[in-house]
């Protein structure tokens, strides 16, 4: 870290005001700012950020380890892709592979001896795979394309691999710049959900539009109990207008696998909106009421929890039927909080179309909610 003369660094006459400058030092390409803050640390960032981002910074406020010095610290704002997205390509190709093999296993029926024999017979799985990776991609894609629009410092998504039963945990993004006011917090919250609603109404389309598929009878004969994925709201609203069945008198038909798709897109633009802390719901509602958010997120984990133990107690549903998925989001959902979401720099408020617009995603999403979304039958 060397010393530079604070009349060559970024926008140091922004600081002037509100904090006293002793020393100026550069670090490859961050500044930091050594001296003390005249004001409290959100009002700070809130007077020099316009200046500085102006002049391609983001500012963070922090302290020296001794805590007898305040420090501000810039550094460029990133200004896209910087080389060949290694990590998110590996993923990416990850993905594909888990979705597929699961895919062709779980619901395309193709024995697990026979993808040993034959591991290219997973390529059968492809519509299955689209139709999953589709609605994640275009959902975080969604959340990428309106942050780079507000000239935040957004990644990539990162598809998550996993196993049974969709061959993923999804996907994420990070937002590693600082958020410019709550309209653009609520843009980037509120494109997610809707691009990937928009991308599950397609896929749920197409699948319901695909012939169904006849389970092979070594797997009727052999199963006694079946997990069975309800269908939520909207799904059966997408098959009424289409005249199209979800379901067969026949046990050994069933819908075809691209439907999946639809139903994973539901279902987690249902956990997606929740309310609590880096999550989208949890996003939107911090644009829509302010810090007001806070206490509509402590109530989320006690909600959840409600509904295992209405589910377990009161219904009698075992805990392999929505109960422990439902305790588990309980939990994960009291950890996500602690967190809060995004602190944008400016708190204007962010308007009545937004708030509207705000009001509707939610209604959307509670389209895609289903009290028991799985449960265990035998058959």
């Amino acid at each position: 870290m060397e010393s530079v003369d604070s009349a060559e660094a970024p926008p140091v006459e922004a600081l002037q005001s509100v904090f006293h400058l002793y020393e100026t030092r550069r670090d490859g390409d961050r500044v930091f700012y050594y001296g003390e803050s005249l004001v409290p640390e959100r009002m700070l960032v809130r007077e020099v950020w316009p200046a500085f981002r102006r002049a391609g910074y983001e500012v963070e406020v922090t302290s020296t380890a001794s805590g007898n010095e305040d420090v501000v610290v810039a550094r460029p704002v990133s200004d896209g892709i910087d080389g060949v997205p290694w990590k998110n390509v590996g993923l990416l190709f990850a993905t594909i592979v888990s979705t597929m093999f699961v895919g062709a296993l779980t619901w395309y029926y193709i024995p697990f001896s026979d993808i040993v024999a034959n591991p290219l017979v997973v390529l059968r799985a492809w519509p299955f795979t689209a139709a999953i990776l589709g609605v994640l991609a275009t959902h975080e894609l969604g959340h990428y394309l309106v942050g780079r629009y507000h000239g935040v410092d957004i990644s990539l998504p990162y598809l998550i691999p996993f196993v049974f039963p969709f061959g993923t945990l999804g996907a994420i993004i990070q937002m590693r710049g600082q958020m410019p006011d709550r309209k653009a917090l609520f843009d980037i919250g509120v494109a997610g959900p809707l691009a990937g609603l928009v991308a599950t109404v397609v896929v749920t389309a197409v699948g319901l539009s695909l012939p169904p598929m006849t389970i092979p009878q070594w797997a009727v004969q052999g199963s006694g109990e079946v997990i069975v994925f309800n269908n939520p709201p909207l799904l059966d609203i997408i098959a009424t207008l289409l005249g199209r069945p979800t379901e067969y008198a026949d046990p050994s038909v069933t819908v075809h696998p691209v439907i999946i798709g639809g139903w994973v897109g539901m279902f987690f633009t249902v956990l997606n909106l929740l309310p609590v802390g880096q999550l989208d719901g949890g996003h939107i509602v911090r644009a829509m009421v302010g810090e007001a958010q806070e206490r509509v997120a402590a109530v989320v984990p006690l909600a959840l929890f409600g509904l295992a133990g209405y589910l377990h107690y009161v219904l009698d549903y075992s805990i392999n039927e929505s109960v422990g998925l439902w305790a588990f989001w309980g939990l994960l959902s009291t950890v996500i909080a602690f967190k809060g979401p995004a602190d944008p720099v400016d708190e204007s408020p962010i308007g009545p179309t937004r708030m509207v617009l705000g009001v509707v995603t939610f209604a959307l999403g509670a389209l895609c909610f289903l009290l028991v979304p799985i449960e265990v039958m035998t058959i």
